[in-house]
């Protein structure tokens, strides 16, 4: 913008009170310095400096743009920084959904990996049923979500960021807790009262949970949960029933309940999702941040 170029060079001028150490100061020539100077003051139509041959003192109207005008060139300064960071992904924001499941370790770590690696990004996070995140990545409401077992959606973009080892969740005295460091055999959960969730809160994870067992050869019975979300696992804390969770809920269980590892090992998978080639460039950090952040705790490997 010229107008802009041109406060700037008149601002030095008025600070120096000297064209040429205005222009040294500018590196540019005096004969073009001036110049500039004079075009401005033709645009404005008010003389903006006072000349003499020992001094350069800015006029009443040169006063008035000298305090605005370093305000206002302050201003331009930022706005270019902002747009410029958040074309590189330094700064910006992402709207991120996330599942009550993957809120116990892996939502938390990743947000946290990306305030580390960029903390120009600011997220704003919404805590939902999966099917209001595949919708809200969908339509643009949300521009990542973390889900575990999405299915494929034309519009989604599935990027798998965990395979989080499965468990059993039971009560302590429950005679599969009985070894500390043992675990729990698939085959074993035949006679059991197993807890899910409702196939219809996420079709995808409730098929991963039956498939261990038909893996297995067991049919054990099911039994719905009546809130989609129990911290206190109350059936399971009962000895009613017992649960197939994954090892990220391990740091906040209640006291009475163990956990041990499923023989043979079983993972599910967690996802983080996008929308095809439109990510904003705050959200292609996200994913880069998820990367690393798979990397570093290990989630990819294969549960043995």
């Amino acid at each position: 913008m010229a107008e802009l170029r041109r406060l700037r060079y008149f601002l030095a001028v008025a600070h120096e009170r000297n064209f040429t150490r205005a222009a040294e100061r500018l590196h540019i020539a005096q004969p073009a310095l001036s110049r500039q100077i004079r075009q401005l003051e033709q645009e404005l139509g008010v003389r903006l400096l006072d000349r003499t041959t020992q001094s350069v003192e800015p006029t009443e109207a040169g006063r008035l743009l000298m305090d605005r005008g370093s305000t206002l060139c302050e201003e331009a300064d930022r706005l270019w920084r902002d747009v410029r960071g958040f074309a590189a992904g330094e700064s910006g924001s992402v709207s991120f959904g996330y599942s009550a499941s993957t809120g116990y370790e892996t939502a938390p770590t990743l947000l946290a990996a990306l305030a580390e690696g960029y903390p120009g990004i600011s997220t704003a996070t919404r805590l939902l049923p999966t099917a209001e995140i595949l919708a809200g990545v969908a339509d643009g409401t949300l521009d990542a979500g973390l889900v575990r077992c999405p299915p494929p959606t034309p519009q989604l973009v599935r990027t798998l960021v965990r395979l989080e080892p499965q468990g059993v969740l039971m009560a302590k005295h429950h005679p599969l807790a009985a070894d500390p460091d043992g675990r729990v055999d698939v085959a074993a959960l035949a006679d059991e009262t197993v807890l899910v969730h409702a196939r219809s809160d996420n079709p995808g994870h409730y098929d991963a949970i039956t498939s261990i067992f038909e893996r297995a050869g067991i049919s054990p019975r099911l039994r719905e949960r009546q809130l989609s979300f129990d911290a206190s696992h109350m059936p399971v804390a009962q000895g009613d029933a017992v649960s197939v969770v994954g090892e990220s809920a391990l740091p906040g269980l209640p006291a009475g309940l163990v956990w041990r590892l499923l023989s043979p090992a079983a993972a599910i998978e967690i996802h983080l999702l996008t929308r095809g080639n439109t990510e904003r460039p705050a959200t292609t950090r996200l994913l880069q941040a998820a990367s690393r952040t798979a990397r570093t705790h290990g989630w990819l490997r294969s549960p043995s």
